[in-house]
């Protein structure tokens, strides 16, 4: 399934979960569905099976009266106000060559505030704190159910889906600025482009095989595939889970590939007008545009 998280154009304050029906058969929203369902994607994973059965049926049925077409929807981010937004760096093979940087024993942990969030078709405001704003498309999965010092062998199973996210990056303040710490660099405002849809487990052949992308004003600037994770999924759930415990609706960002801008000679970063498209094979493209 593809859930989603939308509002009707001109009702920017009703937010809804929906299933997108493929091709351009619109979105079915769970709340005229079912009216005990949530408005948000959140409290959805926070119902469990029960949720994702209603979901499932939802789709099976389509009834037509509860189907919003695509031009009344504006997709929202898939998950809005998370309890946390966990990222993993230097966590591509190829983007520790790209930077002669050695391949991490363990994985590098950070984060972004989840007030960094926005949707998969929002602006992306460049700060005037910062002259060095760069992309970084990443793959991102979503946490369906709570844990603690979960194990790898289980791991799957408390990961709900995965979805598109571009970990936007001010180079200046995460390399030069605030004793190198990554984080203010890392969560400005709109710096977490997330979506188009959170793309459940079972829809999604191998997380790790996946063709992904980056384009800037149409130009490929990351091309790569999710096989060259170093820490995959599992991994990395059974490595955090052991500091924090884990909620439903907790973005992970699972790291970039090579081809970003500050490792260009010369480097180059966005500017107004810019372009960016994220693409990840199977699960789905996010655009925005810089202001």
């Amino acid at each position: 399934m593809r859930l989603v998280q939308f509002c009707r154009q001109g009702d920017e304050g009703g937010v809804r979960v929906g299933v997108d029906r493929g091709e351009g058969l619109g979105v079915l929203d769970l709340k005229a569905f079912d009216p005990s369902m949530p408005m948000t994607m959140r409290e959805l994973l926070e119902m469990g099976a029960k949720g994702m059965q209603c979901a499932q049926r939802a789709l099976e049925v389509s009834p037509a009266q509860c189907v919003v077409p695509f031009a009344e929807v504006r997709l929202l981010s898939p998950i809005l106000a998370p309890e946390k937004v966990v990222c993993v760096g230097m966590n591509y093979r190829d983007h520790c060559l790209e930077q002669n940087a050695p391949i991490p024993k363990e994985p590098i942990i950070f984060s972004k505030f989840p007030s960094a969030i926005t949707g998969p078709f929002d602006d992306i405001t460049l700060p005037d704190e910062s002259q060095e704003v760069d992309w970084e498309v990443e793959l991102a999965f979503v946490i369906g159910r709570k844990g603690k010092h979960i194990k790898e062998e289980d791991a799957m199973s408390y990961v709900a889906g995965f979805t598109v996210a571009n970990d936007v990056s001010a180079r200046d303040w995460q390399m030069k600025r605030n004793g190198k710490q990554w984080l203010l660099g890392k969560t400005f405002d709109s710096f977490c482009p997330l979506g188009p849809a959170l793309v459940t487990t079972s829809a999604v052949t191998d997380p790790h095989n996946l063709g992904i992308r980056c384009l800037v004003n149409g130009v490929a600037v990351q091309n790569s595939n999710t096989d060259q994770l170093i820490f995959k999924t599992e991994q990395v759930v059974a490595w955090v889970s052991q500091f924090v415990t884990l909620s439903p609706g907790d973005v992970f960002l699972t790291g970039t590939p090579p081809g970003v801008g500050v490792f260009r000679n010369p480097p180059v970063f966005l500017k107004k007008g810019d372009v960016v498209e994220c693409q990840i094979d199977q699960v789905g493209v996010i655009r925005n545009n810089v202001v």
